[in-house]
């Protein structure tokens, strides 16, 4: 196969992505830009190029979500199109979708009945709630699971009421875990010769993401709340005010906390009775606060990140979006990185966050149109060209 790879880490593995909106997206997105064959399946509908769930297909999420990929089109719901899929199955390594659980069963493409025709097939679905239980047929939607998830009850500033996150978490975090479930699956393939489903949710992720504060009620029955800008459990850890902005301000035990008093020029702080131990700093933290920010206004952020870090006490701006793309250390990680296009666009996105040393990730092919390679695709994978001009003509694909 010709079409530019991303990487050549997972190029010996083809994918079917069924998925759509965000959090399928965001799964084999992993897969697309580690290299591997991703044909995303467009519906076969009069709306196919137009306006999308998550924007336009020019826009700027769909092309971040999208990039390394090849795509066709086939109508699912046509007899000719689910003979036309089994087929590509058969072959495939990989199907990844998130529709509402009852639907894959519907068309005929759930995994009991792709494994008949493919016992290796690793099948990674994404759904709201999970595959069953009593909630399972309800639509999912990130801002729902935050809130079910219990993120929103310890997000935002006591007494303002529960707080969304700025980005949709749980469906990231849900792509992502959907991602190394279908990894790890491929592992354990090389071992038994068998695939497997994979299987995760909107409001999994979110729970697995509260991490040590859902540990606190597991283990402590802890129910922890809102804590604003403050660190929940470590103390002074927050925004403060400088002279011309914000910083933050992170103290991880008494040495650290001494070193920022120094830094500070507030060392009486350290020795005052009601800052001395990590259960009095907890106690009286919007005191503690005060104090600091009343030593912090007077010198600008960049003086505050310069010198804290400079005296081993972790400190950093706040920045805008602009002002993180302008930092020197993230220009210098390449994380934003330009798509060769022959289109002429500027397609400028958000690669990888991790690196390997061998093999790496690049943007390597902007997103596809509707169906772009929909004979290709169709080619490489046995069908003649007169059973695609007959699925054509059918409006199959």
């Amino acid at each position: 196969m010709t079409f530019p790879r991303a990487s050549s880490a997972l190029s010996r593995f083809t994918v079917l992505d069924l998925t759509r909106i965000r959090s399928g997206p965001t799964a084999v997105r992993q897969l697309a830009d580690w290299g591997a064959n991703v044909i995303k399946i467009d519906a076969l509908t009069d709306d196919a190029g137009g306006e999308q769930p998550g924007g336009p297909r020019q826009g700027s999420d769909f092309q971040n979500l999208h990039r390394n990929k090849r795509a066709m089109t086939l109508n699912l719901k046509d007899p000719q199109g689910l003979a036309v899929f089994k087929r590509l199955a058969a072959k495939a390594d990989v199907v990844v979708e998130n529709f509402r659980p009852d639907v894959k069963a519907r068309l005929g493409i759930d995994y009991e009945s792709l494994r008949a025709i493919n016992p290796g097939i690793v099948y990674g679905s994404i759904s709201g709630f999970g595959q069953d239980g009593p909630y399972h047929k309800r639509p999912g939607f990130d801002q729902i699971a935050q809130g079910m998830g219990g993120l929103m009850s310890i997000t935002g500033a006591p007494g303002e009421g529960p707080m969304r996150v700025g980005i949709p978490v749980a469906d990231l975090t849900a792509g992502l875990f959907c991602a190394m479930g279908i990894l790890t699956a491929l592992l354990e393939r090389d071992v038994s010769g068998q695939g497997q489903w994979v299987q995760t949710s909107l409001l999994q992720a979110q729970i697995f993401m509260l991490d040590f504060q859902a540990a606190r009620w597991l283990m402590e029955k802890d129910v922890p709340k809102q804590a604003g800008n403050n660190h929940p459990t470590s103390i002074p850890t927050g925004v403060f005010r400088t002279s011309d902005g914000y910083i933050n301000i992170a103290t991880t035990g008494g040495k650290i906390w001494e070193r920022c008093a120094q830094a500070i020029g507030a060392p009486e702080l350290v020795t005052n009775p009601d800052y001395a131990t990590a259960p009095a700093r907890s106690k009286n933290r919007d005191a503690l606060s005060a104090e600091i920010n009343a030593r912090t206004e007077k010198k600008t952020t960049d003086e505050w990140v310069n010198e804290l870090n400079a005296a081993g006490v972790p400190c950093g701006p706040i920045y805008s979006v602009d002002q993180m793309f302008a930092d020197e250390q993230v220009k210098h990680l390449g994380i934003a990185q330009d798509v060769p296009n022959d289109h002429g666009r500027d397609i400028r996105l958000v690669g990888q966050p991790f690196t390997l040393s061998r093999t790496p990730s690049k943007m390597a092919a902007r997103p596809p149109e509707v169906g772009e390679q929909t004979d290709e695709v169709l080619t490489e994978f046995g069908f003649s060209t007169e059973e695609i001009a007959a699925l054509r003509d059918d409006k199959v694909v």
